[in-house]
Formats: C-alpha cells, structure tokens, sequence
C-alpha cells in the first residue's frame, strides 16, 4: 500500500489503494482518507485519474455514486473527474460506537458503456472537535473519618465523542492534603478517575471537602472539562463490602429473552447489624444504555436480561456494580467489574439490493447480456453472515460474481417470446447460520416480440366439399392460419395465388377475405361440366421482413339429384305410347321388352331402378326392378285380355328421387304376317311349328294313336303351307312403323352406350338391331324380329328411327 496525500488547505487528504488477489475474482479497492467536517465543495481527489478513467468521455458514461448510507455526503465532477463534499461529515454521527477508531464510509462508483463498477472506501479521520463532559457537574461523596488511606471512591467519568488522541487523555484533581487521583484505563482505551484517600480524615478537623475535577483531551490544542467533588466525612462504619472477584466475566447470546438470568453477585461485609446490610447498584461508571439493557436486584445482587440484546449493535459490555452497606453514619461500599461477552445468533435475514434493472427485452438479445446487479448482505457475523445466492427455477439466466457479495444476472440461454413471454426471476438468499435464514426477491422480465414465425394453417392440405347448384356468393369455408408473433408480426392477409384452368382465372370462380380466410365461392357450379378445382391460398404477416406459407386448397363438387332419368328404350316419341305385339302362345319368362333410362347426375344418384305403376294383370307380367326387362310370369290363357296396357317408372337413387314413366301398350296375336318396310327389306326367318300346335300334338297323341296320327297329319299339312308376301304386317310392326312417322319430332341421345342397351334389350327379344347410315337423315335403326313362333313366312318391315347427330 502507497500512501498518497493530496494538500487541501491546511488539512490532508491521504490516499491510499489496496488491491486484493482473490481465487477467482479480482476485487480492487480505492482508499482515501479525509479528515471530518471538511467544507462543503471541498476535493477529496480525482477520481478519474486514481482509477484511470478518460476525463473527456467521463460525462458520456453516465457516472453513478451509490453510496451504503442514508445521507449524501459525496458527488463526482463528470467534467473534471474529481470527487467532492457535498454535505458535512460528522464522524461522530456516522460512526457512534467508540469499539473501533476506524470510521470508513463505504461506496461504489457505477460507471455504464460499458458497465464498471469500482469499490472506494473513504476513512474519516478524527478532529479534536468536542469538549469533555461530565455526565454530573456535581459529585457527592460521602466519606467515613474511619476511611483507611488508599480507600478509592468512583467519581462520575467524562465522555468525549472524540477518539483516538482526541478522546480523554487524563484527569486533574485541585490540590488537597487528603485526596489524589488514580487513573485506570478501561477495556475499551476509556480513562477513568478514582478518587483515592490519601490521609486519614478527620471530620471534626474538616466536616466538607470540595475540590475541582478537570478531565483533559489529547488533542492539539487539548480541550478540557471540570466537574465539582463535594466530600462529606462521616463518622462510625468503618468496613467496606467486599466481593468475591474483582472482576467477572459472562457470556450472553444475543436475543436472550427477557428475565434470562445473567450472574449473581455476592459481595460480605464485616460490620454486624444494619452496617453488615448490603445493597447492590450500578456504579455512575456503567452506562444507562448497558442499565437499559440489564436488571440488578438491589438485595440479592442478581443480574437478568432486562431488553434486546443484539451482537450488531455492541459486542461487549462492562458493567461496574457496587455493594454498599447500609450504615447509621456511613455507607461503605465496594466495586466489581463485570465483562459481558455477547455471543452472536443467526437472528438476521440476508438482504438483496437489486440495481441497473432491465425490465423488457428483445426475444433475440444475445446469450451474455447483463440484466440486472445483485448486492446481497447479512449483519451477521461469522457463519451467520455467509451468504448463498440462488435463482429459484431453471431459468435461462446466471449470476457471475462481479465482487465480493455482488453478482451481474445475464442471460444464458436463448430466448423464446412465444414460449415464455415474461419471466419472474426470483433470487434467494440463505446464510449458512444454523438454523439457516434466507430472504427473496422477485423480478419480472418482459421478452418484446419479433418477427420470427410464419403464419401456419393447421394442415398444408385442405379438401372442400361443395354441393353443385351453389349460389353465388356462399360462403365454402374459412382458412385461418395461426401466427403465435404478436402486433403487427400477428396481422394476417390472405389472397389466392393465381392458376389459370382452361383460360379461367382462380380470381373469377373464387374469392378470400383478405382479413379472416373466409373462401367464397362466385359462380354456380354445375357436376356435370366441373368436378374439382385445385388451388393455393397463401397467408402473408405484416412484419418486417414479412413471412408467408400457404395451404393447398382442393375443392370437389358434390353431385345434387338434378337431372331427370331419360328412357332410351322402348323407343317413343315425347308422350306417346310404346306397342308391342307378342303371340299368345310364348312361355313363361318371355322377354316382352326392356325398359332402358340413362341418368346424367353422378354413380349414386344415377342408379336406375324400375316398377309397375299401372299393370292391368299383374300376374302375367313381372318387372325386373334392376335391369328394366318385362317378362311373363305365365302363358296367356284364353280368359287373358288380348291388350294388356302397363305404365313403368324408372326411378333414380337420389334423394329426393327424380323419375320418369312410359307406357306400353301389349297386344296378342294368334298369328303374325311381316310384310316389307316402305324404306328397306329384308329376309325374314320362320319357323314351321309353332309352341301352340306342339301342345296340341302333344295332348291329342295322349288320347290315341289314331287321333294323334290324324292331328299330325293336319299339324303337319298347316305348317307347311306357305305365307304369303304381301301379307299385311303385324301390329307390333304398325305401331312401329307409326312410331318411326313421328318419331323425328324426338330428341333422342346418341351414345354408344345408349345403342348397345337397346342392342341388347331387342335381341333378348329375338330381334336384330342394325344402325345404318342413312343420307341427310342420320341412323336408321332397324328392328327385326329373329324368330317369333308363327307360321308366317313374310318379310317384316323395320322400324325406321331417324337421329339428327
């Protein structure tokens, strides 16, 4: 250590630095020490060139002086670096307590951009600034004549708030014959007087002794102090009490509860009667602080806890008891000393002092940034005043110990706002006495967001269904994505990114709430023509830079029972009526037609199913419900109408279902003569027997033999007799060919489909279907009939349908 002494007028200012090496951490300590009451403005030193700072950027950094004291007594020039008095420092004030002669003043230099911080210690130094004082200005003594010489009597001490040289040096007595002084020196560098019997007295000779007791300080100049002793001499008790030691020695623990037993004195006396009575007191030596804290029982001599006793206000205490007797003349009394030694407890909490405090930042501020300054102190001594510091939860925060009791609080991991938007750090502190006693802070962090998250819809792959016939306008769904950035990084746009389909525009069939997602729809859409649309709808934040994704948008048209089922099969014109012309003599299960209808709308809705309206016997026909054919469930009998009328519904699978109907007219022949079409011929097949005359044959032969061979000759000469060509045509063919006259006013479907189903219901019928081209006219459909079981031989004409393409 250097010593460094800077002239302040007629007084010094003496500097000093100490440096510390600790395992870890350097701590670097500034000293200076300044005499008290120094003016106000006056320089202690230049700060900036002790510590090694730049003057001239010294204002910008924003220089802070935290001082551990309730007053203000020192401020730094920021312009010149110098550190100066701006209250005056009463030493006695600041540092009451006379156990130590060192008074210091402790502070930290903050000092930001960057962050430093500097420990200095200012010692205040003494002044010979008071004047002793006697607590009494007048002693009374009262003094047997049989006092022995060497007798001591206490005499009231002065108090001086100087210490060190300052303090009382010595004591004067005024000149006497009788008396002088004895001075001791307490435990504490304290003086203290006695007043000791010389010479024997002799109260006839002089009943009243009054002299002058001066106390003098070792300052320079010394200052001095006087006090008036009255002597009275009395006669007859001429033995002191005495006690068992003269000095006494205890240990209390600090916070002992009141009425705690302490020590009890025992002092004897030689004199009989009242002379031998002893009364315990307090001499004028023990203070009235230390009388505050302890009771004395004045007959038994025991000392108690009277108050609080705390190890950080005193740590021993002297107390001087007398004994006296109680004498008819005189009282005589004798002295002891007591030390009390208090012993320290864990009765004081560690404190946290919490400063350069940032309570919100950036969620990206980086891993090592300083949020705070953390002093933590304990009172207490020892064990006791040991402190631990710790952060209450796993936090992405530390504590790195800057000094001693000091720690910086930075940040440790990386920070997430959409995680954890605001921390309550709270720090604990324990001391390591036993029990062990802590304390807690809390602070709260706030993270300020940024725009680091994109907007995220809740799947990449959204489908819609829309029902087809929609109205325009109608709402489809709505398409919000989640954005956990906050303000405006949490303000979303939507827009459909364009795709053109077939020279149409997204932005034409579609529409978004640029605000909410809502996706509308602005046209009707029709299953038949349009089945799904394929499209991105992207979602834009407002941040800076902007962030975007989007969401792919499949939307399908869902078929409505809209379209009617068309017959195509038996042909008709629109509200006519369908004849057929079947034999009589057909079998059970004969195909009489197939009913054939086609649905537009979608597989669900476009399954076809068939039934009986209107049927005049419903035990002749049967209609199957899944493919349309109409087939007789008996033979005709001779009781059977010869025109049978039936009305089928073809029904789709909708919901409502939508249907249509035709009619069909069925006349019954005996026999059948096809003649040629007016536009086309060709060949006819014929059959020789027919199912009618085979029963015939059949039943009669069962009669006889000989009706049987005359039946089968007759069979046999009527089958084989030849039809004629010109015949006139059956009446299935006349409705046909009066079908074909009208038929061109019709609509009909040409489709491939369509033609094999009416392919397949005419030849399950025994007839061929031919499409042929016909010039100017379309297709002709030719219906032929392959085998009808008649004995007509003639060429029937076909049905001529005409189809405009």
């Amino acid at each position: 250590m250097s010593p460094l002494f800077v002239d302040i007028g007629t007084r010094y200012v003496s500097v000093s630095f100490v440096f510390y090496a600790m395992w870890t951490v350097a701590l670097a300590v500034t000293r200076y020490s300044i005499p008290e009451e120094m003016e106000r403005g006056s320089v202690v030193a230049n700060l900036a060139t002790d510590l090694g700072l730049n003057v001239e950027v010294l204002a910008q950094r924003e220089v802070k002086l935290d001082i551990i004291h309730s007053k203000k007594y020192l401020e730094v020039n920021t312009e010149t670096g110098e550190l100066y008095i701006v209250e005056r420092i009463d030493r006695e004030f600041l540092c009451p307590a006379k156990t130590t002669t060192t008074c210091i003043l402790k502070l930290d230099v903050i000092i930001k951009n960057p962050l430093r911080i500097f420990n200095v210690e200012l010692e205040i130094t003494d002044i010979n600034d008071n004047v002793p004082q006697f607590r009494r200005d007048r002693i009374e003594l009262d003094i047997s004549e049989s006092a022995s010489p060497g007798e001591r009597f206490s005499l009231t001490n002065a108090v001086d708030p100087d210490v060190g040289s300052n303090s009382i040096k010595s004591y004067h007595l005024s000149e006497s014959r009788n008396f002088n002084l004895d001075i001791q020196t307490g435990s504490d560098g304290s003086k203290y007087a006695n007043l000791v019997l010389k010479k024997a007295l002799d109260r006839e000779e002089e009943a009243v002794h009054n002299l002058i007791l001066t106390a003098v300080d070792g300052g320079v100049p010394a200052r001095s102090g006087t006090a008036s002793i009255i002597v009275r001499v009395l006669d007859v008790n001429d033995n002191a009490p005495q006690f068992e030691q003269h000095v006494y020695s205890v240990n209390v623990s600090e916070n002992s509860p009141i009425g705690t037993p302490v020590l009890k004195l025992n002092a004897s006396d030689l004199d009989e009667g009242p002379n031998a009575d002893i009364v315990y007191s307090f001499t004028l030596y023990t203070s009235e602080k230390i009388q505050d804290m302890f009771s004395l029982n004045a007959n038994t001599g025991e000392i108690k806890v009277k108050s609080v006793i705390d190890y950080e206000e005193i740590k021993t205490l002297e107390m001087h008891i007398q004994a006296h007797d109680k004498g008819t003349m005189i009282q005589l009394s004798g002295q002891c000393t007591v030390m009390v030694f208090v012993t320290d407890v864990n009765d004081n909490h560690p404190s946290i002092t919490i400063t350069s405090l940032k309570n919100t930042v950036k969620e990206n501020v980086p891993v090592g940034t300083v949020i705070a300054h953390i002093a933590i102190r304990d009172r207490d001594s020892g064990n006791n005043g040991v402190i631990d510091i710790n952060i209450e939860e796993q936090l992405p925060f530390a504590l790195n110990k800057s000094s001693d009791n000091e720690f910086a609080l930075i940040i440790s991991e990386p920070l997430d706002r959409e995680k954890v938007s605001e921390y309550d750090i709270t720090f604990i502190v324990t001391d390591r006495g036993i029990p062990p006693l802590s304390d807690n802070e809390t602070i709260t962090l706030e993270l300020l967001d940024i725009n680091d998250n994109a907007p995220q819809f809740p799947k990449s792959f959204c489908t819609i269904p829309v029902l087809e016939n929609n109205a325009p306008g109608s709402l489809l769904s709505s398409l919000s994505a989640f954005d956990p950035d906050l303000h405006e990084n949490q303000y979303l746009v939507y827009f459909i990114i364009e795709k053109e389909i077939v020279n149409t525009s997204m932005s034409m069939l579609f529409s978004i709430n640029p605000e909410n997602g809502d996706l509308y729809a602005l046209k009707t859409f029709d299953y038949e023509r349009e089945k799904e649309f394929l499209f991105h709808i992207e979602a834009r934040d407002s941040g800076v830079p902007p962030l975007s994704s989007n969401v792919t948008v499949h939307i399908i048209i869902m078929d409505q029972n809209d379209n009617t089922p068309v017959i195509v099969s038996p042909w008709r014109s629109h509200g006519s009526v369908v004849e057929e012309v079947i034999p009589r003599s057909i079998d059970k299960g004969h195909l009489v037609a197939k009913v054939i209808a086609i649905d537009g709308d979608s597989v669900h809705n476009s399954r076809i199913s068939y039934q009986f309206l209107q049927v005049t016997d419903a035990t002749l026909f049967s209609l199957d419900q899944y493919n349309g054919e109409i087939r007789t469930m008996r033979m005709f009998s001779y009781r059977d109408a010869r025109h049978q009328r039936m009305v089928v519904m073809a029904k789709d699978n909708g919901d409502p279902a939508l249907s249509a109907t035709v009619t069909i007219k069925i006349s019954t022949v005996e026999q059948a003569i096809k003649p040629y079409s007016d536009t086309m011929e060709v060949p006819l097949e014929y059959d020789i027997f027919s199912d009618l005359n085979l029963y015939l044959v059949i039943g009669l032969g069962s009669v006889s033999f000989l009706l049987l061979i005359t039946i089968l000759v007759t069979i046999v000469l009527k089958c084989q007799k030849p039809k004629p060509i010109n015949a006139a045509p059956p009446c299935r063919n006349s409705v046909i060919s009066q079908r074909n006259s009208t038929i061109g006013d019709s609509t009909l479907i040409s489709s491939d489909a369509y033609w094999y189903s009416l392919f397949l219901a005419e030849t399950r019928k025994g007839k061929v279907v031919v499409r042929q081209p016909v010039p100017k006219a379309g297709y002709i459909i030719s219906s032929i009939p392959r085998s009808t079981g008649l004995t007509e031989t003639s060429e029937s004409a076909a049905s001529t349908l005409q189809y405009s393409k």
